[in-house]
């Protein structure tokens, strides 16, 4: 599930008009724009699973998908990273295993591990409020932000509105489908509206704290939040292929995305159209699976983070609101606990308009199933994203 999906409806609804006169031919790439390889030694073509594996990435696509990638990951097998579909229709290009795309609100996950470290390193508290921290329009301006901690930011029990719920936001996106935004232009759409509810009364997903928390770390360290990301995250763990908008809003490499915003499969190229999310620490994060997995497993392996700010991740808390299409959730620190038939996964994922991804952990297994798709909305979030999507996903996988 893609939390983007709260507000995906209106979003819709307000993009529609637009496509008529957004249309436009693909671009003319030459092949080695996608040219990429692994860092590491990849054994997926000797996979005992390599079959059935392959075979779901031929349904997803059989079914619409314009392009897949997955990694797969678990102690008996080792790992699996496969790539199925078009990486550019236009151009008529392969996907291919290591190929990047956005990660889209993945990226949370990173900037609560992110956090999670500077607390450990003395320079906050999970309980000041994020107001000791922060000043100005953000924090006089947003509902609940002058008394609201880190951790319920964290934990998206602030209360603070959502702005990609407000309608003028979404019209504004409209109007210029490929500007660029900043994190004041995307605050003042929630600024002065009612706070969801009490802070820490409930836990409903909003993307606002999160641009606060990417401030947070900024004015801590005193430089980017993805600079910071790179340093504390991306090199260590040896991420290569991961990297931030911010740097490069369509890096070399990236491949193209689609939407299905009728619902026939006749897709729109729509790879300039993400320029929310460039900016600012709920989204903007681009990558492949076989990285968000190694970032995920070495997490919840203990060695980012110690044991007990782990232990503070995974809190969770269930919300009043539950959405019954789809698996129970629970909301931990920047990561989702998620009740399945096949056990608990701790999982997070991501839309960009064109893009879906999702990164998830079985514990009790010790298996990671992250995936990646250059495609959204209609058809498509169906071989996807739905519950239906993730339970041929975690059969094909788990035992």
């Amino acid at each position: 599930m893609s939390f983007h999906m709260l507000t995906r409806s209106s979003v819709i609804a307000v993009l529609l008009s637009a496509l008529l006169f957004s249309c436009e031919k693909g671009e003319k790439i030459e092949p080695d724009f996608y040219a990429c390889s692994f860092t590491h030694a990849d054994s997926s073509t000797s996979h005992p699973e390599r079959s059935s594996y392959q075979g779901l990435l031929q349904a997803m696509t059989g079914e619409g998908v314009p392009g897949v990638l997955m990694s797969v990951n678990d102690p008996v097998h080792g790992e699996w990273n496969g790539a199925e579909g078009m990486a550019d229709l236009f151009n008529r290009y392969p996907m291919r295993p290591c190929n990047i795309s956005r990660l889209g609100s993945t990226v949370k996950t990173f900037t609560a591990t992110t956090i999670m470290l500077l607390q450990e390193e003395g320079k906050l508290d999970l309980d000041d409020r994020i107001a000791e921290h922060l000043s100005g329009e953000p924090i006089d301006r947003l509902a609940n932000a002058d008394q609201v901690t880190i951790r319920q930011c964290l934990q998206h029990s602030s209360g603070i509105p959502n702005y990609i719920a407000s309608a003028q936001f979404q019209t504004a996106s409209l109007n210029d489908l490929i500007r660029v935004w900043h994190p004041e232009d995307l605050l003042a759409y929630a600024y002065d509206k009612p706070a969801d509810f009490e802070p820490g009364s409930d836990v409903r997903y909003s993307n606002t704290p999160y641009i606060l928390l990417g401030m947070l770390i900024e004015h801590i360290e005193g430089k980017p939040f993805h600079q910071v990301f790179e340093e504390k995250l991306f090199g260590p763990l040896g991420l290569s292929s991961m990297r931030f908008a911010a740097t490069d809003n369509v890096p070399d490499g990236i491949v193209r995305g689609y939407v299905d915003f009728y619902s026939n499969l006749n897709v729109i190229e729509s790879t300039y159209y993400s320029g929310w999310d460039y900016f600012t620490a709920d989204g903007g994060l681009i990558g492949n699976p076989h990285d968000l997995g190694s970032f995920l497993r070495a997490l919840a392996g203990g060695q980012v983070i110690n044991a007990a700010s782990l232990a503070e991740m995974t809190t969770w808390r269930a919300p009043s609101e539950t959405d019954d299409a789809f698996f129970p959730i629970q909301y931990g620190l920047g990561i989702f606990r998620m009740e399945t038939p096949w056990g608990e996964a701790w999982f997070h994922s991501g839309d960009a308009i064109g893009y879906y991804a999702c990164m998830a952990y079985f514990p009790t297994q010790g298996t990671s199933i992250t995936w990646a798709v250059n495609g959204n909305y209609g058809l498509i979030d169906e071989a996807t994203q739905t519950r239906t999507a993730m339970e041929r996903i975690f059969g094909t996988v788990l035992p």
